[in-house]
């Protein structure tokens, strides 16, 4: 973070912190999560009341702009907790947990939880198709670490292979639509086959929409779907051919893979979603698209709402 950024006080004050947060929470004003409600809601003060507490007088329930959010519940200071999602939102590779406990100051574990938290906000939910009439979607597939509890070597003890060197046997798969000059959408798949990726694809992609893949046969008929399929063969060493190209799914897997390896270096197959949603959200609101640090830490902050997440349930 910048020095003017680190200095702002919402990141040191926690009177600021909930001002800041409600401001972004309630553009018009306080909302009750329990009903709803906006008339006759007041704040609570008092020196036994906790901070940022108010009360609907419709419903007689008592709340805050943290409640039904994933900072509901936290004991955590809600600074550190906008802290955590600056430095997560502007971090282009991430930022791993170990490093947020020693910035923040906190245990490793609430470090870690905090992490998934703040990725939970980040996930993008009811979005609309991508493409359309004249647009670009490009489609790839990719893999990144061992499926748990699997072998990845024959009964003879060698690698398993393909015709093409080393390939995707026992293996996390995933597959990327990146929809040119715009945004990305990455999905964790059991089995990269073609009846997954036409589902895929169906379902998130205008059926007005060029796709453009590399020549695996997992898009065969991607051409039936959709109004016009190009492919570059990258085992022929072509990799663009006039504006037919995968160069923006292949960047956006470079990102991915270099903030894993280098910045997160394990992850278990169960939270793999989660890491691709992080880095889905960094990517559609990226500096290109003209959404500076501050701006995404603010889209990031939108996301809390209606998002729990506890220690007892990880699955959400």
């Amino acid at each position: 973070m910048s020095r003017s950024v680190l200095s702002a006080k919402h990141f040191h004050d926690e009177h600021a912190a909930y001002a800041y947060l409600e401001a972004r929470i309630w553009p018009n004003g306080p909302v009750c999560p329990h009903c709803n409600g906006t008339d006759r809601i007041s704040k609570m003060k008092g020196k036994s009341t906790r901070l940022g507490m108010y009360k609907c007088c419709a419903c007689r329930k008592p709340f805050r702009v943290t409640v039904n959010t994933v900072f509901e519940k936290s004991h955590i200071p809600l600074r550190l907790w906008l802290q955590a999602v600056h430095m997560m939102a502007s971090s282009k590779k991430g930022i791993s947990a170990n490093q947020i406990h020693r910035i923040l100051g906190v245990t490793l574990k609430t470090a870690w939880f905090m992490c998934h938290r703040i990725r939970k906000a980040m996930e993008e939910l009811g979005i609309a198709s991508m493409g359309g009439e004249g647009k670009v979607v490009e489609a790839d597939e990719t893999y990144f670490g061992t499926i748990e509890n699997v072998s990845d070597v024959t009964s003879t003890g060698r690698g398993f292979k393909t015709k093409f060197g080393r390939g995707g046997a026992n293996k996390r798969a995933v597959l990327a639509l990146v929809e040119r000059g715009g945004s990305a959408r990455t999905f964790h798949i059991a089995t990269a086959n073609q009846e997954t990726a036409q589902k895929i694809m169906r379902e998130n992609i205008a059926r007005e929409t060029h796709i453009h893949t590399d020549e695996s046969n997992i898009y065969n008929l991607v051409a039936w779907r959709f109004a016009k399929h190009e492919t570059v063969k990258h085992t022929a060493y072509e990799y663009v051919r006039g504006d037919v190209t995968t160069n923006s799914v292949e960047g956006y897997f470079s990102i991915f893979k270099r903030g894993m390896k280098g910045v997160y270096q394990h992850c278990s197959e169960k939270h793999l979603h989660r890491y691709l949603a992080e880095f889905d959200f960094r990517y559609n609101n990226r500096i290109a698209l003209g959404i500076d640090d501050a701006t995404r830490a603010d889209r990031a902050l939108k996301g809390i709402v209606g998002k729990r997440l506890t220690y007892r349930d990880p699955r959400n």
